[in-house]
């Protein structure tokens, strides 16, 4: 006997269940969690101040150490934390915790940040929308900023940050003016405001399918709404420890976040809020649609047993006519009338007639 096939999707479950290391691991050990990856690993590294600039790509960690003697700030952008040999000798260089190191190898960590004596160790989750697939990815940005340094870690390749990168690169805006903590603000901000273009696209197409709803429901709109209300749920998840890492860092007295730049974390903080409010906001027009959605197949579904009704109604009568001059009674006095069969008919379509107008007086047409 043939198994049958499921026809439901398989869901994301990863996106709503943290996932743990083995149970005989012991705390502390670097060990990739996470979706399958075969992307090469890639060191990248952006030295800068006012004046200069420069980019390397770098073969192995130890290259980094020439490069830590200066007081230029450096950003090390890190692509590949599935490799748990390059994430461990990241570590070892720069003095990083081994209870962090298996934290940013863990992408289904919750955003958060610790305080150490010479770093802050922040996670971050980057929304990404897919244009194929039309579906929102989710990963994993863990930053550590040090006094002249930043070190970004990702999943994949950083695209989405790529446009401050050749900002620094091209000397436009403020960030080779400032200093390293900066740098982290900038860093976050690309991904919040990430969050806003995410909650922008949420928008348009609950505007679409409100606009299908009134004019044809149908099940595709209800598939459409539950990928929307999906959607917001991964927004959620992921903003609300995002708005309390940015409050902690705001709040932190720790001598690496300067009190110049406390004022920008302030504003992405209260962007934060923002997002929250429209995610709310989101949230109770995507119900609405559902309810619209029930309810307009409901109002369907009485229009057509409303017209179902009537012409049950309208043929009640002439059934009934059919049903009497149709019985085996040999006496009949109808039956012999000459024009029995024409007086039948007017009979009919005069009940017809006078049931309709009935209808309409009534309004039930």
């Amino acid at each position: 006997m043939m198994k049958k096939k499921s026809k439901f999707k398989k869901l994301d479950v990863h996106k709503f269940v943290p996932r743990a290391s083995g149970m005989d691991s012991i705390p502390g050990t670097v060990q990739y969690i996470g979706k399958p990856r075969s992307e090469k690993t890639k060191i990248e590294l952006l030295e800068y101040n006012e004046s200069e600039v420069a980019e390397y790509i770098l073969d192995r960690p130890e290259q980094l150490k020439k490069f830590l003697e200066n007081d230029k700030i450096k950003w090390i952008r890190i692509t590949g934390v599935h490799d748990a040999e390059l994430v461990t000798h990241i570590g070892e260089l720069f003095h990083i915790n081994q209870l962090e190191l298996e934290d940013l190898s863990n992408t289904s960590q919750r955003p958060r940040m610790e305080e150490r004596d010479h770093y802050i160790f922040q996670i971050f989750k980057a929304l990404l929308l897919n244009p194929e697939e039309n579906d929102v990815t989710i990963e994993q940005v863990s930053l550590i900023l040090g006094e002249n340094y930043v070190i970004s870690f990702h999943e994949t390749a950083p695209e989405l940050f790529d446009i401050l990168w050749k900002r620094i690169l091209a000397g436009k805006g403020r960030v080779r003016k400032m200093k390293s903590d900066y740098l982290a603000f900038s860093l976050a901000d690309i991904m919040i405001d990430q969050y806003f273009k995410i909650l922008e696209d949420i928008g348009d197409n609950i505007e679409i399918i409100e606009n299908e709803l009134v004019s044809n429901p149908g099940g595709a709109n209800q598939e459409s709404i539950y990928r929307l209300k999906r959607r917001l749920v991964y927004v959620g998840r992921t903003i609300w420890p995002v708005r309390e890492l940015i409050n902690e860092i705001e709040r932190s007295d720790h001598s690496l976040i300067h009190e110049e730049n406390r004022i920008y974390f302030r504003n992405i903080y209260d962007h934060t809020v923002q997002i929250i409010e429209t995610l709310d906001s989101l949230r109770d027009l995507t119900s609405g649609m559902m309810d619209l959605y029930l309810s307009s197949v409901s109002l369907k579904l009485n229009e057509i047993m409303k017209v179902l009704t009537i012409f049950s109604a309208l043929f009640i009568p002439l059934t009934f006519l059919a049903g009497v001059y149709g019985m085996n009674f040999k006496f009949l006095p109808e039956l012999e009338w000459q024009w029995g069969y024409p007086v039948f008919w007017v009979i009919c379509i005069i009940a017809t007639v006078l049931m309709v107008l009935y209808f309409k007086r009534k309004k039930w047409l």
